[in-house]
């Protein structure tokens, strides 16, 4: 792979061509070949992202714009523009806008695609390919169905569902 530094998007531009009570993802990292995945998530006024807890990777959180906080077992982290928060992977927490909303850059490392391999051929495996039915609509951690066609956070349990 043979890869040179370009621009991908001006956050600026997304944010002001966002409207005030759009959600979910504005904007994410699509680039092949990629061991990053980094989204712009946007949750409006008052907006939540239930309590979870993420077992495999580290988040690093931005906050672009708007107010909230984050709460943890420790307590309530406040979040403004320019805070940068560490999220440590099985860290249980939750995620409240103020009442301006709150965007913010998340970036971790990426996960790794969905294999499906062959009982009869256990060395072989299929990474990638089109979701079966609404499978990439159900909850990983509880199940749930979202009703959203492109669900960020399962609104049960707050999960964070697998990106494309």
């Amino acid at each position: 792979m043979n890869s040179v530094p370009h621009i991908l998007t001006v956050l600026d531009d997304l944010l002001r061509d966002a409207s005030r009570d759009d959600r979910g993802a504005l904007w994410q990292l699509a680039e092949q070949g990629r061991e990053l995945d980094a989204n712009l998530v946007r949750l409006p006024p008052g907006g939540e992202v239930g309590a979870h807890q993420e077992d495999v990777l580290d988040v690093l959180l931005v906050v672009v714009a708007g107010h909230g906080r984050i709460d943890a077992g420790s307590g309530s982290l406040e979040l403004a523009p320019t805070t940068v928060a560490w999220l440590p992977r099985t860290s249980r927490r939750s995620l409240a806008a103020g009442p301006d909303g709150l965007t913010c850059l998340t970036v971790h490392r990426r996960r790794p695609g969905l294999t499906i391999k062959s009982s009869a051929a256990p060395a072989l495996s299929y990474e990638g390919g089109e979701a079966p039915c609404l499978l990439d609509r159900v909850c990983p951690a509880c199940g749930r169905l979202s009703q959203d066609p492109e669900p960020v956070f399962c609104s049960r349990c707050g999960e964070r569902f697998a990106e494309g």
